[in-house]
């Protein structure tokens, strides 16, 4: 009896082992193309790390065109096997993004904070203890946020390096401010200013430093890359009219625009 029941037990385990796949549906390629990513797991992504990543673009490849791997994309070996995994074809300089932080960080200070050493926690006293309620505190929530270590704080201002920026967006939501855009990495200028004229807050002004919507730097330019956005009074560019010829940063008396290129933002003379 007890040999019966031993060979019927043996002969169910052998059916099971020959009838059960031995690995999960698509693991093999969530596994490849795990091995493809970077491994940070930052959860720019919005998913649970790089292998979480890796299963929705076994599901489906398209989610790469909606939330990029910055980190892949500037990486030209990595960049292939992908493709290559997931039977694509990606255009890095079209997909690669930049932060670009909106304000030059030097606005007056008008009263000494001592609270919870974060930008958030600073933001909710009368916005800020700058002079304008709409500058950079920077007290550095987005340098602590950057997982490749890109942003860091110099002379009082955010300063951002392109080359080792990938877009990750994780600075952009750390800002209470909303001063952090992200922006195609093939912009060629950079507006260092977010204040808007049809924002102003009674009793706050803007610092000496901003823009003063003047116009000049749309008039500068000749080859119609300057939209000039009348709902918010600022200028917009478009990136492949833009020759980066520097009229408009020479026309700018604040100082607001500059050169947007690696490693960082540039004057038109360099």
């Amino acid at each position: 009896m007890l040999t019966g029941i031993g060979l019927i037990c043996g002969v169910m385990i052998y059916v099971v082992y020959v009838a059960v796949p031995h690995k999960v549906q698509g693991l093999e390629k969530t596994e490849e193309i795990a091995g493809i990513l970077p491994g940070i797991n930052c959860g720019a992504c919005g998913l649970p790390g790089c292998f979480g990543y890796a299963q929705a673009l076994t599901k489906d490849a398209d989610v790469i065109f909606k939330t990029p791997c910055g980190a892949v994309l500037q990486d030209a070996e990595a960049l292939e096997r992908l493709e290559k995994a997931l039977g694509i074809t990606l255009d890095a300089s079209a997909m690669s993004k930049k932060a670009l932080v909106h304000c030059k960080g030097n606005s007056e200070t008008i009263y000494n904070y001592s609270g919870v050493e974060t930008c958030k926690a600073a933001a909710l006293l009368l916005r800020g203890y700058r002079k304008c309620p709409y500058a950079c505190l920077g007290i550095g929530d987005c340098v602590r946020a950057c997982p490749q270590d890109a942003i860091s704080k110099q002379d009082g201002a955010i300063v951002v390096d392109l080359e080792k920026c990938t877009g990750c967006g994780l600075c952009q939501a750390e800002c209470p401010q909303s001063l952090i855009e992200l922006v195609p990495a093939r912009t060629k200028i950079a507006f260092l200013c977010n204040y808007a004229l049809l924002r102003d807050i009674p009793g706050r002004e803007k610092c000496d430093a901003g823009c003063i919507h003047c116009r000049k730097c749309f008039k500068s330019c000749e080859d119609e890359a300057i939209v000039w956005n009348k709902e918010r009074a600022i200028p917009e560019f478009d990136i492949e009219k833009c020759t980066l010829c520097g009229k408009c940063i020479e026309a700018c008396e604040q100082n607001t625009l500059a050169g947007f290129r690696p490693r960082s933002l540039v004057s038109p003379a360099i």
